[in-house]
């Protein structure tokens, strides 16, 4: 088992200063790195576990409060098992939330992740990965065409709104992604229907981004997340399966 050293983090930004969480193996040598994006639900203890697995494989993982102007994370006190079923007012109150969220604040936010991973000696040199869930996904894409020179990989999984109508929606930002992309999208999705898929895929054929786009037969939004009904034990490591080989090909 990789020995981690985990540790929390404030990074400044434009408008404040996001709290964040940092962990690597913990040998001393800096390691490739990947930023982190989490879904709606925000930074806990989950997505903690999440990053360590990752940080095990050999990289440092920085997962950022992306919320962090209305606070400290947790910005929203969540229950240890998040079932939004069993309390609609959990989306009530998360919804506000992720639309604050918008594409100008994502790329400046992303600005400053990206320097500050530059000057961490837990970072190695050069350009690093992403990934994102949910939300993370398009938060995900939008750093990629944002920061083409500094992300050689971006993965996003159970993402929303990919391709809609609205002038920030993800895929236009296509023409000046120079990352391979992986993206794993729920099959039981109303938040992505097919045709959003489709429309997608079209903008990075069109726009010659390397990518690989696959829908998990069966998995439901979210299926990456045990701390909520939507977990898919079999979608969540085919998950893993496929962003640590987009990284290995990438660094």
């Amino acid at each position: 088992m990789t020995d981690l050293q985990r540790t929390d983090v404030d990074i400044p930004t434009e408008d404040g200063v996001a709290d964040a969480y940092l962990v690597h193996p913990a040998d001393g040598r800096p390691r490739p790195g990947v930023l982190f994006y989490q879904d709606a639900y925000g930074l806990r203890p989950h997505l903690k576990s999440m990053a360590d697995r990752l940080a095990a494989e050999g990289y440092a993982v920085l997962v950022p409060n992306v919320t962090y102007r209305l606070g400290r994370a947790p910005v929203l006190e969540l229950p240890e098992f998040i079932d939004p079923g069993a309390d609609p007012t959990i989306w009530e109150k998360l919804g506000p939330i992720i639309f604050s969220l918008t594409q100008d604040l994502i790329v400046r936010d992303s600005a400053a992740y990206l320097r500050w991973m530059a000057d961490s000696p837990a970072v190695a040199d050069g350009p690093v990965g992403l990934t994102g869930y949910c939300m993370g996904a398009r938060l995900s894409l939008w750093t990629a065409a944002a920061h083409p020179d500094r992300v050689t990989a971006a993965a996003g999984f159970h993402g929303a709104a990919l391709a809609t109508d609205d002038p920030t929606s993800p895929h236009l930002g296509a023409p000046h992604i120079k990352a391979e992309l992986y993206l794993g999208h729920a099959d039981n999705d109303p938040s992505l229907p097919p045709e959003q898929i489709e429309r997608f895929e079209k903008a990075l054929t069109d726009a010659g981004v390397r990518h690989t786009c696959e829908v998990y037969e069966g998995a439901q939004h979210g299926y990456t997340q045990a701390d909520t009904p939507a977990y898919d034990e079999e979608a969540a490591e085919r998950h893993w399966a496929a962003l640590l080989g987009l990284l290995g090909r990438s660094f």
